[in-house]
């Protein structure tokens, strides 16, 4: 059985510095088969934590309700995130239901997923026949080696680049691929990330490395601020400014001039962008988060039993919205230096890995 589902829409969601609800970004599974030393460390994610069961994740169903219930609002998006999405055994029939969504305007709603690309070659087609519109590929090292160090799990980067090569080709485009920079362990790969990809297709986007739950070494010394970046590009190719696609766009990107390929910068260290925040995130096992530094939540659960309506599951997740006051990045250094004083080593946030990044 599921929950009572309408097409029927609410009015839009806005929160109390007024920054509306446009995009959730749903956690299908909290497991990774990488170990990516700034998100899950093997020395803290090993064989004795305690991730999730299947038990403990949502249904399909459940998970359609509360994206339904979302929509309901004023969401336009939905990202599917991880850990690995794509450990979840059959999620093409979960895009396959969400791709019936619609908007409050009636489009239909932006499907998109994140993963690591370790089985997208073998999985791309499946996706996209199901509904999957863009796939974004978190990758942070072009060469084979550095690639290895990182995931630290020894998996190589050919196989990510087979699996980002089979989703151009079946039409996963414009294809993302994201970029965490850490000072001295991957800022050497900048430039042949951008020779490799500038030609095609794609956005590559440099992420500033932040200081989100599962990131226990973060340091600010080890952050390589955007600009650096844009600095170091501009030496070599000329850089065309593009205009935002969307309210609440996260990257400032630039096109190459004379190839494909764009380039885009989320600088949420140096240039925090909490003000125009618009998303919220909901974990495998459905609570709800208002903030990618968020410590609390909201347990969706008792609003996804058969009894409930997805009208009632809507007004539960408006009324948190509407009480939203989250802007953590913008008061990094305020929040830190109160810890500071009482001793407190980082802000604990939940685990990137359980709510995606």
């Amino acid at each position: 059985m599921s929950l009572q589902i309408n097409n029927q829409h609410d009015k839009p969601a806005r929160d109390t510095l007024a920054r509306p609800l446009r995009d959730l970004r749903l956690s299908v599974i909290d497991q990774c088969n990488f170990r990516c030393t700034y998100c899950m460390p093997k020395e803290l994610f090993n064989s004795s934590y305690p991730f999730l069961t299947a038990s403990d994740w949502l249904s399909f169903d459940q998970m359609y309700a509360v994206c339904a219930a979302f929509t309901q609002l004023s969401v336009e998006k939905i990202r599917l995130t991880g850990g690995e999405p794509l450990l979840r055994k059959n999620l093409e029939h979960l895009i396959e239901r969400l791709s019936h969504l619609t908007t409050l305007d009636g489009d239909p709603v932006d499907i998109a997923m994140t993963t690591n690309g370790s089985l997208l070659a073998t999985k791309a087609r499946a996706l996209h026949e199901a509904g999957l519109k863009r796939i974004t590929v978190s990758l942070d090292a072009i060469n084979d080696a550095t690639f290895r160090r990182m995931n630290d799990v020894g998996f190589s980067v050919a196989r990510v680049l087979d699996g980002i090569d089979e989703a151009l080709a079946v039409g996963l485009t414009p294809l993302k691929i994201n970029v965490v920079i850490e000072r001295g362990v991957n800022e050497d790969q900048i430039l042949p990330l951008v020779e490799h990809f500038h030609r095609l297709p794609v956005d590559l986007r440099f992420i500033e490395y932040m200081d989100v739950g599962g990131a226990e070494a973060w340091r600010d010394s080890k952050v390589v601020h955007s600009g650096q970046i844009i600095r170091e590009l501009k030496r070599r190719y000329e850089l065309i400014p593009q205009t935002a696609s969307r309210a609440g766009e996260t990257s400032n990107n630039y096109k190459f001039d004379g190839a494909a390929g764009r380039v885009g910068f989320v600088s949420s260290i140096s240039k925090p962008f909490c003000s125009e925040c618009s998303r919220a995130r909901v974990s495998a096992d459905g609570k709800m988060y208002s903030c990618l530094f968020a410590r609390d939540s909201l347990d969706l659960k008792p609003w996804l039993d058969p009894a409930s309506s997805v009208a009632q599951l809507s007004a539960v997740v408006q009324q948190r919205w509407q009480n939203r006051t989250d802007r953590y990045s913008e008061r990094r250094d305020e929040i830190n230096a109160k810890r500071a004083r009482i001793g407190g080593k980082t802000y604990p946030t939940v685990r990137m890995s359980l709510v995606g990044g």
